[in-house]
């Protein structure tokens, strides 16, 4: 079956905004610092629970990231 181009839904085409809300740069900056965040967390050692915790906030920030860019709200 057909679909006008005016019944369909609008999730179809978000890709070029997310693909740009992606490539901000203050998000790219996020995303790299969240993920050095991660990978000196790990390459240190993980032996206290503060070390943990550290690779928890590091790992939610990226997360968060992740999510933000995956919405498709309006910027």
């Amino acid at each position: 079956m057909l679909i006008d181009r005016a019944d369909a839904p609008a999730s179809v085409a978000p890709k070029p905004r997310r693909m740009k809300r992606a490539l901000r740069v203050e998000r790219v900056g996020q995303t790299a610092a969240s993920l050095c965040w991660i990978a000196s967390a790990l390459v240190s050692g993980i032996s206290s629970t503060g070390d943990w915790l550290q690779l928890c906030a590091a790992s939610a920030w990226l997360l968060a990231n992740a999510a933000a860019i995956a919405t498709a709200a309006a910027d």
